[in-house]
């Protein structure tokens, strides 16, 4: 039975050691067609980030078909978007404390949910459902945007902010804009 039990443990070891490099190729391929980026953004004391990953359209319909529309988006691609604020802000006349956020959208045709989640998570899909792995119950903030046209194509997902009063946190994608906007 010793060697049974020393086998079984070598064997699983081994199984382990390949699932884990195989994720790790999965995610490096992943990130190529859907690179990270962080955007920062100071004004006076106020430091507002969001990490992401920023899919590119390809020729593809994306909003209604890519990314259906009235199903929750984890705002890029990979692991959801964080967004963090050291401090307490407005968010479209809604109160969001200090802190770190997963960032999740629900995408529709005239309007998007933007999402402020306080629950960390590996991936932004349950692999064996393929749906968003956020759960509502740990949402801090919802907002609803109206979805703004772009006068050209954009061909790559993009998040910033842009300065003024309110501070604008901008969604863009293939024709598709929205502005949440900021306070202190």
């Amino acid at each position: 039975m010793g060697k049974f039990l020393k086998w079984s443990v070598i064997s699983l070891a081994l199984i382990a050691g390949v699932l884990v490099i195989a994720f790790n190729i999965l995610r490096s391929n992943t990130k190529k067609h859907s690179p990270e980026q962080v955007v920062e953004f100071k004004q006076d004391d106020l430091e507002l980030s969001v990490f992401y990953n920023r899919p590119y359209k390809n020729e593809r319909e994306i909003f209604g078909v890519l990314v259906p529309y009235g199903e929750v988006w984890r705002t890029g691609a990979n692991e959801p978007a964080s967004f963090t604020t050291n401090k307490n802000i407005t968010v479209d006349g809604k109160k969001l404390p200090a802190g770190s956020y997963t960032l999740w959208t629900i995408p529709n045709k005239n309007e998007w949910e933007v999402i402020w989640n306080d629950k960390d998570y590996g991936w932004g899909i349950t692999l064996m459902e393929g749906k968003a792995s956020r759960k509502a119950e740990y949402d801090v903030l919802n907002v609803l945007e109206p979805v703004k046209p772009t006068s050209k194509t954009i061909e790559q997902f993009t998040i910033s902010f842009k300065k003024g009063s309110p501070i604008l946190f901008v969604l863009e994608w293939d024709n598709t804009r929205i502005e949440v906007p900021i306070e202190e």
